[in-house]
């Protein structure tokens, strides 16, 4: 089952693929012993040979000046063959790397306002702080309180009613009830820069005016609450500092983990095979979501391409009460799926100290190369050996 429908999908004002980074390799190393023979070769040989016909000396006999000639021919020969053999080990290396086909990609989905609806796209640009289309770009707005808290529909469940467009350089946001709110994607430099604090770490965010407050607060009858929104000069959250699996590279601004989740299509049918009501993938809310290939298999593939995009597993999902928020109601069940989750997808004891008593849904990928995917590119996992 397709949780996500992807009639919706945009890709107009799509950035391209930014360049790539270098790919990693694998393999053994290239002998050393050889490759300092080698560079002794090119560099002592032919001065050796110069210093011998530069200084006054005795004539040599011709046999033996036929012979230093032919020991710096040598080495020249030598020194090619050297760096032949060096390129001929470069390409073995990159050649040690196996790409198997484990599903498509069925969906590419970015919630651009934490805890709001998802905007789906047929394309998205992948950047190391996650996935970007346009002027929208993941979780760069942020519901907080006046004291600087985020606001997620872990509080505010009818967060989740909230749709999230992009128009002209402006954020578009309606929602039931409530008139369409337009906020310039450049905020004016005039507005104040709020500290925020995101699952306990510091994080600034630049505040969007009193009018986007005032909306926010009259359509969920709640305290006052602001909209911040992150801005690229600004420095993002550490993975690691969330949850220690994550790299040193991996970084975020609001998003409660890491840059990219990942489920698939038969994750989503197995887990409905076990509840009385059906719940979809937007109750999960992934980055990407994958087809054809068996249900939790994103736990295993450590790495993957999908078009020119390299991804690293950092670790899987813990599932907390948000996805017993009902996408289409706004209203907070508390129970399921997060109770049948717990009755068959707890993580090792071993890894409590990360988890804790969460159960696993989907898996977080880090960003090792960057680029360009869309609905319909092939996953391949990445074997190194």
């Amino acid at each position: 089952m397709r949780g996500q429908k992807s009639t919706n999908r945009r890709e107009e004002g799509c950035a391209a693929s930014q360049p790539a980074q270098k790919d990693r390799e694998g393999g053994r190393p290239f002998p050393q012993a050889l490759l300092r023979w080698c560079l002794h070769a090119a560099v002592f040989a032919p001065a050796m040979t110069a210093g011998f016909l530069r200084f006054p000396v005795p004539p040599l006999p011709r046999s033996r000046l036929a012979w230093l000639w032919a020991s710096a021919a040598a080495a020249a020969v030598v020194v090619s063959l050297g760096a032949a053999a060096a390129w001929q080990w470069r390409r073995g290396r990159r050649s040690r790397r196996q790409l198997v086909r484990v599903g498509t990609v069925s969906d590419v989905v970015l919630y651009p306002v934490k805890s709001c609806r998802g905007f789906p796209v047929e394309r998205a640009q992948v950047t190391p702080l996650g996935l970007r289309c346009g002027d929208l770009r993941d979780r760069f707005w942020l519901v907080i309180k006046e004291d600087g808290h985020m606001v997620t529909a872990r509080q505010e469940p009818r967060l989740v009613l909230i749709t999230v467009n992009s128009k002209n350089g402006h954020i578009v946001l309606t929602a039931p009830e409530m008139k369409e709110l337009t906020i310039p994607i450049n905020l004016p430099k005039k507005n104040s820069v709020k500290n925020c604090r995101v699952f306990g770490l510091d994080i600034e965010g630049r505040d969007c005016g009193d009018e986007v407050a005032h909306w926010f607060t009259n359509f969920l009858n709640s305290e006052p609450y602001r909209l911040v929104q992150f801005e690229t000069n600004m420095a993002p959250r550490k993975c690691e500092k969330i949850k220690t699996p994550f790299r040193a590279t991996d970084e975020v601004p609001y998003s409660d983990c890491g840059p990219l989740l990942i489920i698939s299509e038969a994750s989503m049918e197995d887990l409905n095979t076990r509840l009385e009501k059906k719940v979809d993938l937007r109750n999960f809310r992934p980055s990407i979501t994958v087809s054809g290939c068996g249900p939790y298999e994103e736990d295993t593939w450590d790495k993957i391409m999908i078009g020119d995009v390299e991804l690293k597993l950092v670790m899987q999902c813990g599932r907390c009460i948000l996805t017993t928020v009902d996408p289409d109601t706004g209203i907070i069940d508390r129970k399921e799926p997060l109770e049948t989750l717990k009755s068959y997808r707890m993580p090792d004891p071993a890894l409590n100290h990360i988890y804790k008593s969460a159960p696993l849904f989907g898996s977080f990928f880090g960003v090792d190369k960057i680029g360009t995917i869309q609905v319909g590119d092939p996953v391949y996992k990445i074997i190194e050996y």
